[in-house]
Parts: C-alpha cells; sequence; structure tokens
C-alpha cells in the first residue's frame, strides 16, 4: 500500500512559503471576525429580496465556500438565467487585515492535501458562502438567453437570497446524463426537477453560440489524491460532467455581463485575457500530424472547428490531443481595461469582453470586480484608482503563476506516492512541454505528469509517446520517465 516517507501537508505549507504565500492570517483576523458576526443584518431598500426563489447550487463534492447559486425561469423570448454571487465585499471592508492579506495573496491554493483559503475559513465557509438553507446578501448578474443562445439583454443588481439546494456536480451530472438515478433532493421536488433541466436547456444554448463564434472545447482530466487518516492510497479521475459545463456556461456568461457593464459604465476595470497563441505555427503543425489543417495567422473559429472533427473522428484520443493544444495556448492574465481603451480579448472563449466576478471568496480579482460593480450600483464614484486596479492586476496575475506552481509541485508530490509500487511500467502518453528546464510528459493511466530523462531528443509538445517509468522521488515531486522506443 503507498506511503508517505514524510510529512506531505508540512511539504504543501512549506512549497506555499516558498513560492512567496503567507499561510498564516495577520493579527486583528479574529478580532475583525468577531466584529463582523456582531453587525446587524440590515438591507437597504435597493437590496431585492428574492428568497423565494428556488436557487440551487452545484459544485465538487467537497466544496464548502460556495461563491455562486443559480435560478432560470421561461419567459417570453427565451430563458432568464439568474446568477447570484457572494456578496463579499459586504463583510470584508477594504484595506482591513482580512482584505489586506487577501490583497497580498489573491488566490485560494487546492494542494491536493491542504487547502490554503484567500480568506479565514469563518467566512469563506460559514458567513460570506452561499449555504443551503442560509440567508445571504448576493450581486446577481441576470440575462435573457434567446434560444440560439445570445444574450437579448441583461441586468445586475443586489439581492437577499437563500440556497434551497445544495448539489454536486457527480450526483447531477450523473443524472442529467442518463447514467443514475436523480439526487434524492431532485426526486423529492418535481419543481427543482424541471428548474434544473431548464437550467442544462439555457447553459446547453449559451455554450453552442459560444462555440459558433470560435469557444474553444477542450477536454480536461484532473486527478485527485485518495486520502485515508493523512495517507495517499491512490489517485482518482474527476472528469468533466454535464452539470460541471452547466455551471462553466452560466459563469463564462455572467463574467461578460459584467465585463459588458462595466464597460458601458465607463469605469477602469480588471479584464481577464488570453493573448493569442505565440505558439500557433506549432499548433498548424499538430494539426497537419492529424491530418487537419489550420490557417497561417491564428483563428479561435479555425481551431475549434478541428478540434471537433478530431473529437468526432478519434473521441478515444481526443483528450491527448485537447491538452496539447491547451498547452500550447499558454495561461490567461488580469489587466487593468481603462474606458475607452482597446483591449485583447480572451481567445479560449472568443470573448471580447471578459472578466473575473464569480468566485470572491477564492480570487481577490473577483472581490475588486465587486467593489467595482457596487460603486456603479450605487453611484459612489471609483473606488480603486487605475494605479491601484493595475498593481492588483499586476500582483493576481504573479501569485496565479505562483498558485500554479505550488499546485504542480504538489500533484507531482501526491502522483509520486501513489506511483511508487509501479516503477518499471510503461504508459502511453503525450509531450505536453519542451522547456530550457526539460522535456515533459504526460502518462493517460493514471493522468499524471513526468520529466522525460531519457530518449528526450526531437520530441515536441502534442508527439504521442511511449515511456517507462524509471523512479520517483516524492519529497521532491520528481517522476522520471525514459522513452520506449
Amino acid at each position: 500500500m503507498p506511503h508517505t516517507h514524510f510529512d506531505i501537508a508540512d511539504a504543501a505549507r512549506q512549497e506555499m512559503i516558498h513560492e512567496g504565500f503567507d499561510p498564516n492570517f495577520a493579527p486583528g483576523t479574529d478580532e475583525q471576525i468577531a466584529q463582523i458576526r456582531s453587525r446587524p443584518f440590515t438591507p437597504t431598500t435597493d437590496v431585492r429580496d428574492l428568497r423565494a426563489l428556488l436557487w440551487s447550487s452545484i459544485d465538487n463534492d467537497t466544496s464548502k465556500d460556495l461563491d455562486q447559486i443559480e435560478y432560470a425561469e421561461t419567459v417570453k423570448g427565451g430563458v432568464r438565467v439568474l446568477v447570484g454571487i457572494a456578496d463579499v465585499d459586504s463583510a470584508v471592508d477594504r484595506r482591513s487585515p482580512i482584505d489586506e492579506h487577501a490583497a497580498s495573496q489573491t488566490t485560494s491554493v487546492y494542494t491536493g492535501v491542504r487547502t490554503f483559503p484567500m480568506l479565514p475559513e469563518q467566512l469563506s465557509t460559514d458567513m460570506t458562502s452561499l449555504n443551503e438553507g442560509g440567508e445571504r446578501l448576493a450581486v446577481v448578474m441576470e440575462a435573457l438567453v434567446a434560444s440560439d443562445g445570445s444574450i437579448a439583454e441583461s441586468s445586475i443588481y443586489r439581492a437577499l437570497v437563500r440556497n434551497k439546494a445544495q448539489l454536486t456536480y457527480s450526483a447531477v451530472g450523473a443524472w442529467l446524463e442518463g447514467a443514475a438515478r436523480a439526487p434524492n433532493k431532485v426526486t423529492g421536488s418535481a419543481e427543482l426537477e424541471q428548474q434544473l433541466r431548464l437550467q442544462d436547456e439555457a447553459a446547453e444554448a449559451l455554450r453552442a453560440q459560444r462555440h459558433r463564434l470560435g469557444a474553444l472545447d477542450f477536454d480536461r482530466t484532473e486527478t485527485e489524491a485518495v486520502v485515508t487518516n493523512g495517507e495517499i492510497q491512490g489517485l482518482q479521475v474527476s472528469r468533466k460532467t454535464r452539470a460541471s459545463a452547466l455551471i462553466e456556461d452560466f459563469m463564462v456568461m455572467a463574467n461578460e455581463v459584467m465585463a459588458q457593464t462595466l464597460r458601458k459604465a465607463g469605469v477602469s476595470t480588471i479584464r481577464r485575457v488570453v493573448r493569442t497563441p505565440e505558439r500557433w505555427p506549432r499548433m498548424v503543425q499538430l494539426a497537419e500530424a492529424h491530418g487537419g489543417e489550420l490557417p497561417e495567422e491564428p483563428d479561435a473559429g479555425a481551431l475549434n472547428r478541428f478540434l471537433q472533427e478530431q473529437k468526432s473522428k478519434d473521441p478515444v484520443h481526443y483528450a491527448d490531443l485537447s491538452l496539447a493544444f491547451l498547452k500550447l495556448m499558454g495561461p490567461g492574465e488580469y489587466v487593468m481595461a481603462k474606458p475607452g481603451d482597446e483591449q485583447e480579448g480572451h481567445f479560449g472563449l472568443a470573448a471580447h469582453d471578459y472578466t473575473h466576478s464569480t468566485a470572491p471568496n477564492r480570487r481577490f480579482a473577483d472581490l475588486v470586480t465587486q467593489r467595482l460593480i457596487k460603486s456603479v450600483l450605487d453611484r459612489n464614484g471609483a473606488v480603486y484608482s487605475d494605479d491601484e486596479l493595475a498593481a492588483v492586476a499586476r500582483n493576481c496575475t504573479l501569485r496565479e503563476d505562483a498558485a500554479r506552481k505550488v499546485e504542480r509541485v504538489m500533484a507531482k508530490r501526491i502522483a509520486a506516492v501513489a506511483l511508487q509500487g509501479r516503477i518499471g511500467q510503461t504508459f502511453a502518453g503525450v509531450a505536453t512541454g519542451v522547456t530550457p528546464k526539460g522535456t515533459f510528459v504526460r502518462v493517460f493511466d493514471p493522468p499524471v505528469e513526468g520529466r522525460l530523462i531519457r530518449g528526450e531528443e526531437g520530441v515536441d509538445v502534442g508527439d504521442r509517446l511511449r515511456v517507462k517509468l524509471v523512479g520517483t522521488d516524492a519529497e521532491r515531486g520528481y517522476i522520471d520517465f525514459s522513452r520506449e522506443q
């Protein structure tokens, strides 16, 4: 049975410190939480009372920091979709100890064996979490989704809400896909079943419209540690379900509505952009190797058509091809946008107006965006200067990169522990990175990444390989492969 040779939870903490994070909350945090708990709850007249609506949430099985809830109803012209986002700003005062910590960390970090939250758990999993049965303040993004998936009209406002059903991706996804019976909460409510099917219908229309505009559809598989009594017992694969796709579609819609509303209001904002891929020539080459063709200039629509053709033609190997193109896309980043600026959009989503606004418990950029929209709704004027927004955007990008490094290292440590007993076995995989530090390959079963230490000559991103596991080092997070000819 796999076991660790060192304290992997402590290793996660040390990796956080190594990448510049502070796992400890600042002095004064407990006092601030006590003050927040003692505040009288008196919603103002501009806050709508939407507690009677059949709100529900869908998230990971273990999620406790619930940032969003959803509701939909059939109206003239399509489906009216409401996405409620936890009003974290109502609890976290700007420049308070909690806010200063969040501003420096900018993101919650999920290491597989331990979570390092951006906000204290008393807030993120309780007072500002949209937990089932709790009355909470929310910022609501509302959109009328036409039958063709276009957004006919939209608005943003504040509301008092109550989550009526906390659901999970795995249970709802299996039900929507016809692979399992409905969760108990759904079987016990015909109205909730109808509500979720309507949400699924609206999400499908939104997704189809995005794909017509050129948005990319990547298949992503992620691994999670199976932990018992603090010991890693193995790995399990989490896949994208119809329920997770539903939430992803609604969140994209909400983020576009937020970005467009702020742009129309003429205020400076933080945008989320994914720039035109620098490695487009390699994408063209990779498409040719698979019998396809891409234009010489980057074209998201053409890339999406190629990917969909490949998915239909070879669904078994589509995941590794999808992963290769995703790696070649490069990471997203945060930028400050002034009114009237011509900003690069989100290449992968084929969206010109895009921001992050749907996870204020987990991402500082979303909390800042929430403050920006509330200042517009309340007509209070700018709450951040352009210089402050630019500094926030830069720090959020840097910290997100650092968080990815922590999560990547910890994923390798976890995988190294789980693979200790499989040295000498061979695996099918795909090259995912060629850097000055080495060539990296991801194997499919289990889906983990390691370094190619022998036979890397001539290998490039997207190449399919057979590799042998030649060594693991859990403490350093090393998984070493050699290429099999």
